[in-house]
């Protein structure tokens, strides 16, 4: 599969991988936890849902572990080759 120019890219496997090993073990539900990729703007943009009543858990006291956690995602999707957004549905 190659890239077109000015193309998003498709997916960030090694990025999606760490988030979904990350949020699963902050949560109460870990079964409940999934994460959506699609193209954005250039970049691969992650959608985060998890179980009723983890979301708070999930994005923690003024929003310190949402961003530790889409520190370390973008960190992992240097291994992909992309830049990804994380987003934090409810």
């Amino acid at each position: 599969m190659s890239e077109q120019p000015g193309s998003a890219p498709a997916s960030a496997p090694v990025a999606t991988a760490v988030l979904i090993h990350v949020v699963r073990s902050i949560v109460d539900n870990p079964d409940a936890v999934s994460v959506e990729p699609s193209p954005a703007h250039g970049k691969v943009k992650l959608e985060v849902r998890v179980g009723p009543g983890d979301l708070g858990r999930v994005i923690g006291r003024r929003g310190r572990t949402a961003q530790s956690i889409r520190t370390g995602v973008r960190a992992a999707a240097t291994r992909d080759g992309v830049d990804v957004d994380v987003d934090f549905a409810d």
